[in-house]
Formats: C-alpha cells, structure tokens, sequence
C-alpha cells in the first residue's frame, strides 16, 4: 500500500515505477519527464528516464498539436509530456499514456543528433568513449552505471551490516604506500621558477604543505592507524597512479575499497575478502536483473563473433552465480609456479613473459592460465617473495616470504591485493632500511607498533576492477563515468 500511496502522491513517478506498478493505476493522470528515444509514425513517443532500461509509450493524437510541437520531439530531445494511463492495445507493454500536452523542455536538432552517439543504431565503444558526455544516454552504459551504483551501495551496506567503520582517508598525502613512486605530485609553487636549495634541488619547503605531497596511491597506512582503535573499518575512496601505461586495464585516476581488521590474520583476510566477493555478486544479481540481462545478451552477441576457442566458457550471468556458489581456489605462489611450469602454455613457450623461476613477479596472462583455464575458478593466491611485496607486508618465518594474498578472477586477473601487516616493530624498521624507505616520513607509522601494536591484516578491492566483472565489460575506461589515462582528461 505504501508504493501505491507515493505513486499516487508524486504525479511524476519514474519511468522503472510506472512500468512496475502502473497497471494498478489505469485512469490516473501523471506527467512524465524524460528524453526521447525514439518518435515513430508522428503517434508513438518512446521516453527514457535513466530510471530503468526500458523505455515508455505515449500515444499522441497528432491533429491535437501544432506542427512546430511534433517537429520538436525528436531524439534526444527532453520532454514533459501530461496524460492518462491506459490499458495498451499493441504488443510490447501492458500499459501506456494518451497525452493531453507536451512540454518540449530542451530541443534536440535532428541534423545534430545524428552525428552523436544518440542516434537509434548500434555504436562501438570507440566511438561511445570519443562523446563520453552522452555515452550515458545509451543502453549500454545506462546499465553500466546503475550496476555501478548498486555495487557501490552494497559495499557500503555490507560494512555496515558486519560492524565496520567509515573513513575517510586523506587524499594529498605525503606518503607513499606502495613504494613504487609513480605519484602525481601536487604543489602550489611556480612551475616556471620553483625555489631551489642550495643543493639546486626545488624547495619543498616553501610549498603550501611545507614539504613534497601527492595524490594517494592507498588509503591503507591511515586506515591502520584507525583499526588500531576502531577494530574494523574500510575507506572507499578515489586513489590515483601516475602510471604511464594505456591498457584495458588500468587508470590514472580509480576508486578503490580498502577494509582494515585489527587482529586478523592472513587467513581471516582471505575469508573476509572471499565472503565480501560474493556478497556483492549476490547483490547485483538480486537487484538488477532487467540491466544485467541487457549486458548478458549483448555479451552473448560478440561472443558469437568470435572463434570458438576464444569464447567464454560462461555467460555474464553464469559468471556472477559461480562465484557465489563456489569456493575460491587457495594455494601459495610457491604451488602456482609449479603449475605455471607444468602447463602447455610454458611447456610450448605461448607466455609472452616466461617464468624464469621462483621469485618472478606473475604477469596477467599467468594469473589469467590458473584461473580461467587450469583450475577454472576465482583463485587466491597467497604467500609471495618478499621482495616483489611492498614492506608494511608482514615477514613469514622462512624470512622469503610475506603473508600477502592476490585475488585472480576470470577475464580480469587480480582484482583483490592484501596482507596481514608487519606488527613487529624490529622486522618493520628491517624491511624499511632494506627497501631505502627513510623512518622519519613514517614516524607516525611505526609509533603503532610501539604503543599496543596487534596482528592486523586487510586488503584493497579496486571497484572498477569489480564493476569490470560482473558488467562483462571488457575495458576499464567503460566502467567509470569519466575515464583518466595518459593524455586523457576530456571529460
């Protein structure tokens, strides 16, 4: 009754609760807004509100309206259109509008629209990413990121609902987490003429910081800080990279979800991460059933495109619901080499990078063979050589390997990195001298462990990564609404 009672009461429902519930309400006058899809046979008026994948008819007799009106409900165009809901004739819907006015509210020339992605045909992504301002007037990328924001709201509930605190981690930051140095610097000094030291060196100094600062790379460092205090909490946030590399997969600019556990170990990091997983399968699967059908079949259509050998074995829909029905795959590095050298692949020297022996650092098209082609299942991965792990990972007792784990998924690779943290003050200070990380950036970091330090471990989720997955797209750049990569900020 109450759905019935805000229908009523709003006048201007949703496209998504018209065609849920308006059956129940033929014979009521409504007033919808939205923009034209399609104009057929100067009657029929298709209109979308972003609300939903499907479109609504409203009938129009044309006689009723002056020529300049029809001539303005082209595609694209935004319309306020008031009527009555009736029982539909035709095939296709059950219910449908008889319009008594028209507002055209922001016209739409036809010569124009037809040089934008908004034309009623079949684009490629090239071109959809080329007009990424109206990409989201799409089909496609309509689905996308309402799947987008059901994912990120099921993150947020999920946290919430196992006792998880919030927080918001900073963005400038004068650390570096992940010791790679690929930062976007920020600064407020003349770029021209920087003040210099007398070593000839720019002076940070002097900056609006008072020392070097640059865009987060991970939320992690802080977030521990917090775990140590709250006991649970996770950041959900943008993280940048100044990553000179134009692939499928990766941004300069992403979201990133980062849990924080005190007292955890490796082994409950896995497992939280692994029910997180699936919980946000289950999710979306439950809740956007009309977009993720949409993506499946257009999926299916380019999967008919290609040679046999290179189609997925699943479907998108099947996909999501192995996830949750399986459990992941755990072995240690040490095990994946092993069976890295003992597939066809390396065996017939098909790898691109070889695995020239323990110690290497696992490449896509390795981590891709173990999931989607040897155990043909999510796969975690755990235990790796310390010294292709960052030093807050923490040291097993062999002193060659670090509790770290890697999540690897079908079609994506990693999606998931994590490691119970280094606690012991003594190993920590260790692993920072050998790695050149100077103590006085992390004074802060390392007084954690001198003041009630505990086993702690967590992890970070890249969401675009995730949103990649259960979409079934297949670049990163269509998954965020405005992609950042090398020589690209548009839009």
């Amino acid at each position: 009754m109450l759905k019935i009672a805000i229908f009523v009461d709003m006048k201007t429902p949703s496209i998504k609760a018209l065609l849920a519930e308006g059956s129940q309400h033929i014979g009521s006058t409504i007033t919808l807004t939205g923009w034209v899809r399609a104009f057929r046979s100067n009657r029929f008026i298709q209109i979308n509100d972003g609300s939903c994948q499907g479109n609504f008819q409203a009938v129009i007799d044309y006689s009723r309206f002056p020529e300049e009106v029809l001539r303005g409900i082209s595609t694209g165009a935004a319309l306020s259109i008031t009527g009555v809901l009736v029982a539909s004739i035709g095939s296709g819907q059950s219910i449908e509008m008889e319009v008594q006015s028209i507002e055209i509210i922001g016209a739409a020339p036809v010569d124009d629209v037809q040089k934008t992605v908004m034309q009623p045909k079949r684009h490629s992504l090239e071109f959809l990413r080329e007009q990424a301002h109206f990409r989201f007037r799409t089909n496609t990328f309509g689905a996308v990121f309402r799947i987008r924001h059901a994912v990120s709201f099921a993150i947020h509930q999920y946290f919430n609902d196992n006792g998880f605190f919030y927080l918001n981690t900073p963005i400038i930051t004068g650390s570096d987490a992940e010791g790679a140095g690929e930062m976007f610097r920020v600064t407020t000094l003349d770029a021209s003429r920087p003040p210099l030291t007398e070593n000839g060196e720019i002076d940070y100094g002097q900056d609006f910081f008072g020392k070097a600062v640059n865009l987060t790379v991970s939320g992690q460092l802080e977030a521990e800080l917090a775990a140590l205090a709250l006991g649970k909490v996770y950041t959900f946030g943008p993280t940048f990279r100044a990553e000179n590399s134009n692939t499928s997969r990766h941004l300069a600019e992403f979201w990133m979800i980062e849990p924080e556990v005190a007292f955890n170990t490796l082994h409950d990091n896995m497992d939280l991460a692994e029910d997180f997983l699936k919980h946000l399968c289950r999710y979306v699967l439950e809740h956007c059933q009309e977009d993720l059908r949409f993506l499946n079949d257009r999926e299916a259509q380019e999967q008919a495109q290609k040679p046999q050998h290179e189609r997925s074995e699943l479907g998108l829909l099947d996909r999501l619901q192995f996830v949750i029905d399986n459990p992941f795959k755990r072995l240690t590095y040490t095990e994946a080499i092993e069976v890295l050298k003992n597939s066809t692949p390396y065996k017939k020297k098909k790898f691109q990078y070889p695995i020239e022996g323990w110690g290497i650092d696992l490449q896509s098209e390795h981590e891709r063979y173990l999931v989607e082609k040897h155990f043909k299942c999510p796969v975690v991965l755990y235990d790796y050589p310390a010294e292709i792990k960052a030093f807050y990972m923490r040291l097993n007792e062999d002193q060659k390997t670090v509790r770290a784990m890697d999540i690897l998924f079908p079609g994506i690779g990693e999606i998931v990195g994590g490691s119970q943290r280094e606690e012991r003050l003594d190993v920590l200070e260790q692993r920072m001298e050998a790695l050149g990380i100077d103590p006085k950036e992390l004074w802060w970091y390392l007084d954690l462990r001198k003041f009630g330090t505990a086993p702690h471990a967590g992890f970070g989720l890249g969401f675009e990564r995730l949103v990649l997955f259960v979409t079934g797209m297949t670049n990163i750049r269509d998954v965020i609404p405005f992609p950042r990569t090398p020589q690209n900020a548009e839009f």
